[in-house]
């Protein structure tokens, strides 16, 4: 059974760094040109070769979005980029232009991989993008089971699969509603997330066309047998908590299945934990039949933002066994809450006594960002997150 490697998407450098922590093979980052992120943060050159560096003393990857539709006058700069990110050493592009293959091809010897933009959804298409110097296919959201066993038995070609995170209501992302209500081209970096407003009907803001998130919980194993050369997670804009979280219930289920230890009740618990670190609902959508209504959003609704997230941890004593936790979000002593992290189980735990900064004692945090300390027994490392307890733990080490 092979190994498929888990893709997580990185904002900024402390994503990243958050990503490969909790279990992240390889990561995808935007530069500051000819991505689809335009209003994220994205990587400058610079920090390109910062990410570079520390993901392969890591022994992990890199790969870099240069995803947008290109027009003429950009194809000089294009170039220039490109042999930037070659001197670099990022692993691979992600492309969807095929302009950008051509020219990768012919002034450097990056590694080419298609992205979900071309909508792949068959294995001519897959031959022909190989014969074009494509290593990976990112198929279409929009893959079916039965679509990527007839690709792998047709085309030797690593696939790559979203398993996780938003879904556009536009076939593949390819979106002009948002050129079209707000002059911000979804095909050049400027989504404006149109699918996500409410629309009036007899003047009230009761009708929404978004399609619920996607999780593929119920089918690691199953795309794991298929041969799915990699697992990708959505969310370049998303926190660390979020990133954290994902990463870290996709790790432990991927490592459950190879091992032949993956249950339907873990499974059932990491459902749980997904869905509440989002503020939308998830389904596996078209992998196992054709999405219907309760797949997608149609009464107006509104996404609140859960605050699960309550502390990051900075340090632990571990003579004291005393955690200093950077508040996230509001909680006070009495509270049962959890810690979690990549080397450890997670774990229940009794808040009684906090202290500030200063050694006083306080009732509860309220302000984010402020600095408090706890005792625990239990040993915690840097980058452990403490979070509000909604379910019961599950031994999953």
């Amino acid at each position: 059974m092979n190994k498929p490697e888990l893709l997580a998407p990185a904002g900024d450098m402390e994503r990243l760094k958050i990503a490969f922590l909790y279990g992240a093979d390889a990561v995808y980052i935007g530069g500051s040109l000819f991505g689809l992120r335009a209003n994220a943060k994205n990587f400058t050159i610079d920090e390109i070769k910062e990410a570079v560096n520390y993901a392969h003393n890591l022994k992990k990857r890199v790969y870099v979005t240069v995803n947008i539709v290109l027009h003429s006058k950009e194809l000089e700069d294009l170039v220039t980029y490109l042999k930037k990110l070659d001197k670099i050493g990022v692993d691979a592009i992600i492309v969807s232009d095929p302009a950008v293959i051509v020219l990768a091809s012919k002034y450097t010897d990056l590694e080419i991989h298609l992205s979900t933009q071309q909508s792949t959804l068959n294995y001519e298409a897959v031959k022909f993008w190989k014969r074009h110097n494509v290593t990976r296919i990112v198929l279409a959201r929009e893959a079916s089971r039965e679509e990527i066993r007839e690709i792998k038995a047709n085309v030797d070609i690593e696939i790559e699969c979203f398993i996780h995170g938003a879904m556009c209501t536009s076939f593949s992302g390819k979106c002009v509603l948002s050129n079209y209500m707000t002059n911000r081209d979804s095909n050049r970096g400027g989504c404006a997330q149109v699918c996500r407003w409410e629309f009036l009907v007899d003047n009230k803001p009761n009708l929404t066309i978004m399609p619920k998130d996607l999780n593929m919980v119920p089918f690691i194993k199953d795309q794991i047998d298929l041969g799915v050369a990699s697992f990708k997670i959505e969310g370049r804009m998303r926190s660390i908590y979020y990133v954290s979280t994902v990463l870290l219930s996709y790790r432990r289920m991927i490592d459950a299945a190879l091992n032949n230890t993956l249950t339907k009740e873990k499974e059932a618990y990491y459902l749980k934990i997904l869905n509440r670190c989002a503020n939308r609902e998830s389904t596996p959508q078209f992998y196992d039949k054709l999405p219907g209504v309760n797949e997608e959003y149609w009464n107006g609704r509104t996404e609140v933002s859960n605050q699960d997230f309550l502390g990051l941890v900075m340090d632990y004593d571990e003579e004291e066994k005393v955690a200093t936790i950077e508040v996230r979000n509001y909680f006070g002593s009495g509270q049962v809450v959890q810690f979690f992290g990549p080397n450890h189980e997670t774990f229940d735990y009794l808040i009684n006594t906090i202290y500030d900064n200063e050694g006083n004692i306080i009732d509860v945090c309220r302000h984010p960002k402020s600095i408090i300390k706890l005792k625990v027994d239990n040993k915690l490392q840097i980058n452990d997150m403490m979070r509000l307890k909604v379910f019961d733990k599950l031994e999953v080490l």
